[in-house]
C-alpha cells in the first residue's frame, strides 16, 4: 500500500476538504433526534434518506396517522426521528418519529417548567386519582391530580373536557419523564388579585351583616361574606360561654353578624368575632343567684343536651341528666325545640372558667320525695304492673311518674320467686309494702310477700334438737321432701341426714305420705334458716338411752358375764 507523505499537492487537499466537511455534517449517535428527508412513500411505509447511514430507515404509515403527519408527508419534505439504533440484528436503522415528538416536547415543558410559564392543554380523559392532560403544543400526556382540578369541589367535570385552557407546571420527574399539572393553581391566581382588592375594604372594627354559616373545623367557624371572601371566626370568639365545637353553637346555613377584629393583607385572610357584638355578661353575673328560677331560650339542641341562652351572649348547657327525675337517657328533641322558653335552676356559676350549670329538672319538685313524705317505708300501697323482666316487677303507684321495684324473691314465701313471677302481666293491681326509699339513687323497693303472714313464724317458739314431727312428700337422690305438721312450708333432709348408719340412708325407703320424726339441727330466724335431721334425732336417742340405763358395757353386771374370763385365766396357769 502506498502512503502519501506529501499533503500539499492538490489533491490530497482536495481529498482533506471533502473528508472534513463530510464528518462534521454527520455526527451520527443513538438515541439522538436527527432530521431525515422523505425519499418514498409507499400504502404501508415512509422511506427517509440521512446522510451519514449506510441505510434508509423506515417509518410505518400508521405511526404518522397517530400523530396527525400522514395527510402532510410528501417525497422531499423532512421529518424529525429518534435514532433508537444504527444497526439492529437484521441489519436495519431502527427510527420513531413519534418519541421524537414527545422529546422535544419534554424539552418545552422543561423549559417552561423552569421559567413557571404556564402551558396550554386540554383535559382528555380521567384516571384513577385525577385527569390525563394532553399537551396541545407536543401531544405530551401529563398527570392532573383531581385536588389540583378546582379550588372548590367538583362533581361534575364534564364541561371541562376537551378544553383548552392554561395549566401550571408543577412538578416534573426528568428521570422518569412524567409531568404533573394543576388547573387550581391558575385559578387561584387571578383569585388572588381579586381576593386583594376585597380585603382593602374591611377595617377592624367594621360590622358584617348577614353573614351565611359555610362549615366547621376544630377551631373555629367558616363564614360567606356577599359570597365573595370566607371569614374565619376562631373558636374563642364565637361566645363568652366556653365552647368545644362549632356546632354547638352554629347550624350551617344560618346568617350572623361579624364584627372585623384583624385584616392580614400578606395572607389575605380577615379575622371575625361574634361574641364581640355584646357587652360581656360575665361582668355582671353577680345579678344571678344559684337555686333560683330563670327563663332561657333553647337555641341549638344535641344529642347530649340543649344550649341555652340566658341573656345574648351568655350561652349555657342544660345536661341531658338534667332534663328529667325520672327518664334516664332521654333525648332534649322530645321534650323542646329550638326557641322556645324553659324555666331553669342555675346550679352552679364559675367565673374562674365562665361556666354556668343550669338544670331543668329542679323547677320540678323530686317525685322520690314525695313519694317519700306520702308512703314511708312500711305503708302498704296499691301498685299496677307496668313492666317486667325476667326477675322482676316494676309497678306504678297513683299518679307519680316513678316505678318501684318488686324482686321476685319478695313475692311469696311458699314457691320458687321465679315461678310466681309467671302468674303476674302487665295491667295487673297488687297491693304491696314499701320496703326501702333511696331518693338520692332514685330506687324505691316493695314487696308482696311483706304484706303476708310468715309461715317461718312457726319456728320462733322451736330451738334446735328439738324433735318435730313431719310429713314426707316426696323423694329423690338427694334426699327427703318434708312439710312440719301445721306448717305451710316445705323443707329438705339431706341424704347424709336421714340415718347414722349409711346403709339406712336411702331416701328410697321412704315412698311418700309417711309421718316421721325428725329434729331440728339447725335454727336461725332472722336468716329464715333451718336444717332437720332424722340422723340427730337417733343420736339424741341413742344419747337419752345410755344415760337412762347405763353405759354401753353395762352387761357385764348380769350373772355369768365373767365367766369366760376366769376360764381363760385357768387355762394360762
Amino acid at each position: 500500500m502506498e502512503i502519501y507523505k506529501d499533503l500539499t499537492n492538490p489533491a490530497s487537499k482536495e481529498f482533506e476538504k471533502l473528508l472534513n466537511s463530510q464528518l462534521s455534517k454527520n455526527t451520527i449517535e443513538e438515541g439522538k433526534v436527527i432530521e431525515g428527508k422523505v425519499n418514498k412513500i409507499t400504502e404501508k411505509f415512509v422511506f427517509l434518506f440521512v446522510e451519514g447511514l449506510k441505510s434508509e430507515p423506515v417509518l410505518d404509515i400508521n405511526e404518522l396517522k397517530s400523530m396527525g403527519l400522514s395527510d402532510n408527508i410528501k417525497v422531499g419534505s423532512k421529518i424529525s426521528v429518534l435514532l433508537e439504533k444504527i444497526e439492529d440484528k437484521n441489519g436495519e436503522v431502527i427510527v420513531s418519529a413519534s418519541k421524537a415528538l414527545k422529546i422535544k416536547g419534554w424539552d418545552k415543558l422543561v423549559e417552561a417548567y423552569e421559567k413557571k410559564e404556564p402551558i396550554m392543554g386540554k383535559i382528555v380523559s380521567k384516571c384513577k386519582g385525577g385527569c390525563i392532560v394532553e399537551h396541545l403544543d407536543t401531544g405530551s400526556l401529563m398527570f392532573l391530580p383531581g385536588s389540583q382540578i378546582s379550588d372548590k369541589p367538583l362533581k361534575d367535570i364534564s364541561h371541562l373536557m376537551n378544553e383548552p385552557q392554561k395549566f401550571a407546571l408543577i412538578k416534573l420527574d426528568k428521570i422518569r419523564g412524567n409531568a404533573c399539572v394543576s388547573r387550581r393553581e391558575i385559578i387561584s391566581s387571578f383569585k388572588k388579585e381579586d381576593k386583594a382588592k376585597i380585603i382593602e375594604k374591611y377595617k377592624i372594627g367594621d360590622i358584617i351583616k348577614n353573614a351565611e354559616v359555610k362549615g366547621y373545623s376544630s377551631f373555629g367557624c367558616f363564614f360567606n361574606v356577599n359570597n365573595e371572601l370566607d371569614v374565619l371566626v376562631h373558636l374563642q370568639e364565637i361566645s363568652y360561654s366556653r365552647v368545644n365545637h362549632p356546632d354547638e353553637v352554629f347550624n350551617i346555613g344560618e346568617k350572623h353578624d361579624l364584627k372585623v377584629i384583624s385584616v392580614d393583607k400578606e395572607k389575605l385572610q380577615v379575622g371575625c368575632s361574634v361574641k364581640q357584638l355584646s357587652p360581656d355578661p360575665f361582668e355582671h353575673i353577680e345579678n344571678y343567684e344559684l337555686e333560683k328560677i330563670y327563663k332561657v331560650k333553647v337555641v341549638k339542641i344535641m344529642d347530649f343536651g340543649a344550649f341555652c341562652e340566658l341573656e345574648p351572649g351568655l350561652t349555657t348547657l342544660l345536661h341531658s341528666s338534667e332534663l328529667s327525675w325520672t327518664k334516664k337517657n332521654i333525648s332534649a328533641k322530645k321534650m323542646f325545640k329550638v326557641g322556645d322558653e324553659i324555666d331553669c335552676v342555675i346550679t352552679e356559676i364559675d367565673k374562674d372558667k365562665r361556666r354556668v350549670a343550669i338544670s331543668h329538672r329542679l323547677t320540678k319538685e323530686n317525685p322520690f320525695e314525695v313519694f317519700e313524705k306520702k308512703f314511708p317505708v312500711g305503708t302498704i300501697v296499691e301498685g299496677v304492673v307496668v313492666n317486667k323482666n325476667e326477675y322482676s316487677l316494676f309497678l306504678s303507684v297513683e299518679s307519680l311518674e316513678i316505678d318501684a321495684f318488686l324482686h321476685c324473691n319478695d313475692l311469696t314465701y311458699l314457691n320458687n320467686g321465679e315461678e310466681e313471677l309467671k302468674k303476674y302481666k302487665k295491667g295487673d293491681k297488687i297491693k304491696v309494702k314499701v320496703l326501702e326509699i333511696k331518693t338520692s339513687e332514685q330506687k324505691i323497693r316493695v314487696g308482696l310477700r311483706q304484706t303476708q303472714s310468715d309461715p317461718f313464724d312457726w319456728f320462733k317458739d322451736k330451738k334446735v334438737n328439738q324433735i318435730i314431727t313431719v310429713k314426707i312428700i316426696s323423694s329423690d337422690n338427694k334426699g327427703l321432701i318434708v312439710r312440719p305438721e301445721e306448717c305451710e312450708m316445705d323443707f329438705i333432709i339431706k341424704k347424709n341426714q336421714i340415718a347414722i348408719n349409711s346403709a339406712d340412708a336411702r331416701p328410697s325407703r321412704f315412698t311418700g305420705g309417711e309421718r316421721i320424726d325428725c329434729a331440728i339441727s339447725d335454727l336461725d330466724i332472722n336468716k329464715r334458716k333451718v336444717a332437720l335431721s332424722i340422723k340427730l334425732l337417733e343420736e339424741l336417742e341413742k344419747k337419752e338411752a345410755l344415760e337412762k340405763y347405763g353405759a354401753e358395757d353395762s352387761g357385764k353386771n348380769l350373772p355369768f358375764s365373767s365367766l369366760s374370763s376366769k376360764l381363760d385365766k385357768k387355762n394360762k396357769k
